[in-house]
């Protein structure tokens, strides 16, 4: 495999861009053609020669006819590609408008004004981002932090796989036989045999039995805490309302620790780009706001903790503090913030679920994605993450179908990710239609899908090897105490929704409070939320000032 590459198509501001482009020279193959046959041409090229395109530059100063060709024909030789338009200052006003609704619906990753000299940092740091979230998502990794050594990519594999992309850590599968495999096994020889042996640069080395297992390795047990230590706040769930409130909370210097059953992020981790978050134009990926966030809250004084579940709380009888236990250890706290998210629902159809991990998965699973290039990939759902995992897969699925049981995507999709999925010719969506049935191939990996139109009972079978299950919200309050009053879903009530029967006199409980004094409730798990990142993340700001408040008491 060739260095990446990085191709400029400018008719007449090419010796600008090479300039611009020059101190990318080192790691990426940068090349500068006129116009788009050439940049076909050396896409074509660059891919028969083993070097991935991991950026066009178009020059907007084109024929208007031209550049759409040059944009579309981008995407047709390199779906996976970032795409980003550069406009001379001359023409910036103008190409400003002309290009917002194509940024907007993701035709192209950015529009930028071509650097005016030396030094220009602002367009260099786009640049940056768009390399970025490529290396992330598209490119086999150059430093593996984490090494899988196993015979077979079976479900585990896989599960392990998409838990590192979830939290950052490159990591590659190699085969015993390889040179890597027999380096890591000489290390680590007793667990021959037992698949998969995980290596990791930090120093460890060994069987991994569970994704548990792994994250333990990673970021230690909760029963590393000082039994004898109260802490002000324990954030239950690393989704951005808990990363919110692991932020605020250890800024403002309560002692804060945050346990997470999985990875950091939840579900809004697995998101492959969200571009209608605050402060990022250009859109960022889950996995990068969620390790930026933990990063941010570590640098406050949060301590993490990964792979183990809470299991329940203890109310402490005199109101002093409560104990919040996981199969790893108990934390002891004065205020908890209950912020564990959902779950997505089952689909309930036994053929399907007994392929989960080899070829159905519940979420977006964005390692698999990379690994079903040139097939059919099938999403049900019809929310955002739905519609971000359905233009994250068409990047490398020959065909992509979003299936719903609604007419269409209107009532729960935002638009700019249905106005990306119109345009985009590898997605179709079928409204009103479910997935009833399903089966294997001969090594027992989904093949087949059986759909039926909910109007009419219709059914049709189609070749599929792909299935992403992102099926709405589904909570697991089960461990919470019966104290904490839940809604007839099953969500966690709040606030003025509290019945007046259970209030603490005449004055009704505080936004973000339950039924539990000292214990709080915040993002999607709460009833009434609106199941946004952005909400989520003010709800887990927001209720740190209610945590003084009790500590206050």
């Amino acid at each position: 495999m060739g260095a990446p590459a990085i191709v400029i198509a400018s008719s007449r501001h090419g010796d600008v861009l090479a300039e611009a482009f020059s101190r990318y020279e080192r790691e990426y193959d940068v090349r500068l053609v006129g116009d788009e046959l050439a940049a076909k041409a050396c896409a074509e090229d660059l891919l028969g020669t083993g070097h991935p395109v991991a950026l066009f530059v178009i020059d907007s100063d084109h024929d208007q006819d031209k550049l759409y060709a040059l944009i579309a024909g981008t995407r047709k030789a390199v779906p996976t590609a970032r795409r980003l338009i550069v406009s001379h200052v001359s023409r910036f006003r103008e190409d400003s408008p002309a290009f917002r609704h194509a940024v907007a619906a993701g035709k192209v990753d950015a529009l930028l004004l071509m650097p005016q000299g030396p030094r220009d940092e602002e367009f260099h740091g786009a640049v940056g981002e768009l390399l970025n979230e490529w290396n992330a998502t598209v490119a086999a990794p150059v430093v593996e932090n984490v090494r899988i050594i196993t015979p077979e990519k079976d479900a585990l594999t896989r599960e392990l796989l998409d838990y590192l992309g979830r939290v950052g850590l490159p990591a590659g599968v190699h085969h015993p036989d390889s040179e890597v495999g027999r380096a890591v096994m000489a290390d680590c020889p007793e667990d021959e045999g037992r698949w998969p042996v995980v290596s990791s640069l930090v120093g460890w080395c060994g069987h991994c039995p569970s994704v548990r297992a792994l994250a333990n390795q990673l970021y230690g047990r909760p029963d590393d805490i000082e039994l004898d230590e109260v802490v002000d706040l324990v954030v239950v769930g690393a989704g951005p309302a808990g990363l919110a409130a692991s932020v605020y909370a250890s800024s403002e210097g309560l002692s804060t620790v945050c346990l997470e059953a999985e990875a950091i992020g939840g579900q809004a981790g697995t998101s492959s780009m969200i571009r209608n978050y605050l402060g990022f134009p250009r859109g960022i990926s889950g996995m990068r706001l969620a390790q930026r966030a933990r990063g941010q809250a570590l640098r406050f004084g949060t301590r993490f903790f990964t792979g183990w579940p809470a299991t329940g709380i203890s109310p402490c009888a005199d109101g002093g503090h409560h104990i919040v236990h996981t199969e790893g250890g108990d934390v002891h706290t004065r205020t908890v913030l209950v912020a564990t998210g959902v779950d997505y629902r089952r689909l309930g159809v036994e053929p399907i679920e007994e392929l989960v991990g080899r070829g159905v998965y519940y979420g977006a699973a964005m390692a698999a994605a990379r690994e079903l290039a040139g097939d059919h990939v099938v999403i049900v759902g019809g929310g955002n993450s739905a519609g971000q995992a359905a233009i994250h897969a068409a990047r490398f699925a020959s065909a992509v179908t979003i299936v719903v049981r609604r007419p269409d995507l209107t009532a729960t999709m935002s638009s700019y990710l249905i106005d990306g999925i119109e345009w985009n010719p590898r997605i179709t969506v079928r409204g009103s239609t479910r997935v009833v049935d399903g089966g294997p191939d001969d090594v027992n990996h989904l093949a087949w899908l059986d759909l039926e139109d909910v109007t009419t009972g219709e059914q049709e079978r189609v070749e599929a090897r792909g299935l992403f299950l992102l099926l709405g919200a589904a909570p697991e309050c089960g461990w919470l105490p019966d104290e904490v009053l839940r809604d007839e879903h099953g969500f966690v009530v709040t606030g003025r929704d509290i019945p007046r029967e259970r209030w603490v006199g005449d004055v009704p409980p505080e936004d973000l409070a339950t039924t539990l004094p000292g214990v709080f409730c915040g993002g999607d798990i709460r009833s009434g939320s609106m199941k946004r990142v952005a909400s989520a993340t003010g709800e887990g700001a927001s209720v740190v000032s209610s945590v003084h408040t009790w500590l206050a008491r």
